[in-house]
């Protein structure tokens, strides 16, 4: 049997590999290893990794690296603390491919140790851009330190195969977010109202805002302008998911909470899990931020989304999505043009770039089948 080393570090990466670790405890050709690291062992970002444990998988190793820092000097410390519990991690458990998903500095880390390990990396999500993002930088390295890959869409593949990677290794199997859509039972409005100890209103709005790392303007600036143009909204409920743990999150957290405390009709939610996420993803009127779900997912419910700024700037969008600015009018604006008519009417014929379904399958019957590689040479192959 070929051991899968599965790492995660946060809510979100697991919640999109979620159905691949599942495939992976259920086949007769591979054993399920799982590094648990980052946000999943933090107090202050919700103890995540209780939700691998009460899904039913074992955690193998937990890979302690986050300092409580959000600044650039203690984020590039962690990314150095990580490379040494992953050295650590990866000799205890000697995989055979390490199984490695997004662009986070988290897994940039657990790409480095596997690659100095001798170990296979197979990366998901790559070839996508986000040009306001450092994360942009993170993701294509990852897919130069990888010998297998798991795509999301053409364009994506393309980009991958111009980085001099194998074609045949490069495997287009769409995005795993909608696996989970299609394969969780989601929870009815009222269940999840009383879940989330919230009541729905007239409008509902899900925000998620990140910390950006490349904009001209601070994430302190931005989510400013955005809680200015939410603070005019009435009969408006907003359910507020807090920020990941890059440069700049605190600022973040302690302004949406402040929002909160003065408004009735907002909450915020260190971590609501997949399942009462994607369930109030499924109820709400739109996703405001700049979160990748608003691109990756709300299209499958044919959720309205406005992404703000640059930090998603570069992946693929369905037509359900409203770029603006990340200024108070902008915004305002986008929200007019959410509440149009004949935006509403559009939704009815939104399509997923993403695809349809069926990725987690797709990528377990290519890691049965997959030669391992033993000498970890890679050809730089032209393309076209």
């Amino acid at each position: 049997m070929r051991k899968i080393c599965v790492v995660t570090g946060t809510r979100a990466d697991y919640g999109l590999l979620r159905w691949v670790i599942d495939g992976i405890s259920k086949s007769s050709m591979l054993q399920l290893q799982i590094v648990a690291t980052g946000m999943h062992l933090s107090h202050e970002f919700g103890l995540t990794f209780k939700e691998i444990e009460n899904d039913g998988y074992n955690i193998d190793l937990k890979v302690e690296m986050l300092l409580s820092s959000d600044s650039s000097v203690g984020i590039t410390k962690s990314i150095g603390l990580g490379i040494i519990g992953f050295a650590d991690a990866f000799k205890e458990l000697n995989p055979d491919i390490v199984l490695l998903l997004g662009d986070r500095f988290e897994i940039f880390a657990a790409a480095t140790a596997a690659l100095i390990s001798k170990i296979p990396v197979a990366h998901c999500h790559g070839g996508e851009t986000t040009e306001g993002a450092f994360d942009e930088s993170i993701r294509h390295s990852i897919t130069k330190m990888s010998h297998l890959h798991f795509v999301a869409a053409r364009e994506y593949q393309e980009r991958v195969l111009q980085l001099g990677e194998d074609p045949e290794n490069v495997h287009l199997v769409g995005g795993l977010g909608i696996d989970n859509i299609k394969k969780l039972s989601l929870l009815d409005k009222s269940s999840l109202e009383s879940e989330l100890e919230f009541k729905f209103q007239d409008t509902n709005y899900l925000v998620t805002f990140h910390p950006v790392t490349l904009d001209t303007y601070s994430g302190t600036e931005q989510i400013t302008e955005l809680l200015r143009a939410l603070s005019n909204l009435v009969n408006t409920g907003i359910i507020f998911t807090m920020p990941n743990s890059d440069t700049g999150s605190r600022p973040l957290m302690n302004l949406i909470n402040n929002f909160c405390s003065d408004h009735e009709y907002a909450s915020s939610y260190t971590s609501l899990g997949q399942i009462k996420y994607l369930s109030t993803l499924k109820y709400v009127d739109a996703v405001i931020g700049n979160s990748s779900s608003g691109l990756l997912e709300a299209p499958t419910f044919k959720t309205a989304t406005i992404n703000i700024g640059d930090r998603q700037k570069g992946r693929l969008m369905a037509s359900s999505v409203i770029n603006c600015d990340p200024n108070c009018i902008s915004i305002q604006n986008a929200i007019n043009h959410l509440n149009s008519h004949a935006f509403k009417q559009s939704l009815n014929t939104t399509v997923n770039p993403n695809g349809s379904g069926g990725s987690a399958d797709k990528i377990i019957k290519v890691l049965e089948s997959y030669k391992y590689p033993t000498k970890l040479q890679k050809k730089f192959h032209s393309y076209p």
